[in-house]
């Protein structure tokens, strides 16, 4: 992701992450009135994030010894897009049949085999690798570089700033200056075997639960998944108007902190195809929906939710 796209896209940026406030609100402050204060704090970040949140919590919980809750993250992982995704598929089908309408009352004119249009490609960038380095081993090896950087600059100020978000930062910034390409672990072919492994290494963690311990925490995990969505409903709904959008929208990109890519892509394509009756209003719901979507969804899941676990792991 880009940063000169995020900027583009502010408002759903700034949509995206007030929703995920809202969550943090009310599970903190509800939250903490039903359950114990370190099954809120466990389950929080993962709900407001990805995998890399549900990991951190889960090796979190670990270190402090806190075995009963170790299955709360994971679950909360697993359980928080099962209900997210029916939730933002029905929002972004009332959304793309409102614009849908506008599209056909105000005969508005678009060309239907105009790729969607994006700014990665006029960033100035400092290194301008040949494609003799751009292939798998080089991109492999760049990216860790810098992670090596990375890790070493987090041992350098005695970890104040959690690796993991330093790691993300330099990450962003060697994209920004053309070290590392968009999607470099795709495009060195590796990303879904990574994916895999840390699937492996997190569902791992489970080792210590039996079934007793899950079904006391499935009651918890549903309680606090219906509190963080009213939270982020309310914060994206108030908000919508504010930033110039509808209701539908602001929440759908709220929402996208329940699954991050590539399922806000995938959902929000089909769905668009799916209300479109052409070419031409596909185009349109694609040219209006999916850019928010992309952006709140790297905005909450690859960025916000790292920066809350790291937080939250001090709180534990």
């Amino acid at each position: 992701m880009n940063l000169r796209e995020l900027i583009a896209q502010w408002k759903a940026v700034c949509i995206a992450l007030l929703g995920v406030i809202g969550t943090l609100i009310l599970t903190l402050a509800v939250g903490t009135l039903i359950f114990n204060w370190h099954t809120v704090v466990a389950a929080v970040p993962p709900l407001t994030g990805g995998l890399v949140a549900a990991l951190l919590m889960t090796n979190g919980l670990k270190a402090e010894g806190i075995t009963a809750l170790v299955a709360l993250p994971v679950s909360m992982f697993v359980l928080h897009s099962v209900i997210g995704y029916p939730l933002t598929s029905y929002m972004l089908k009332k959304e793309g049949r409102r614009l849908v309408a506008k599209f056909r009352k105000e005969d508005i004119q678009i060309d239907e085999n105009s790729p969607l249009t994006t700014l990665s490609n006029s960033t100035t960038q400092v290194f301008n690798l040949p494609k003799e380095f751009q292939t798998p081993a080089f991109i492999l090896v760049r990216v860790a570089i810098v992670a090596l950087i990375s890790n070493g600059f987090a041992a350098l100020i005695h970890n104040a700033i959690n690796p993991n978000v330093i790691c993300l930062i330099f990450g962003v910034i060697a994209h920004q200056l053309g070290f590392l390409e968009s999607n470099a672990l795709k495009q060195a072919g590796v990303f879904n075997w990574l994916m895999y492994g840390l699937l492996a290494y997190v569902f791992e963690q489970l080792n210590l639960t039996t079934p007793a311990v899950m079904g006391n925490i499935i009651l918890q995990i549903v309680v606090l998944i219906i509190l963080g969505l009213l939270g982020m409903f309310i914060a994206s709904w108030i908000l919508a108007k504010p930033f110039g959008m509808s209701g539908p929208m602001a929440f759908s990109c709220s929402l996208t902190a329940l699954f991050g890519f590539p399922a806000d892509y995938i959902l929000t394509t089909e769905i668009c195809h799916s209300v479109a009756e052409n070419k031409k209003e596909e185009a349109y719901l694609l040219e209006n929906i999916l850019p928010k979507m992309l952006v709140g969804g790297f905005a909450t899941v690859s960025v916000a939710s790292v920066i809350i676990a790291s937080v939250f792991l001090k709180l534990l």
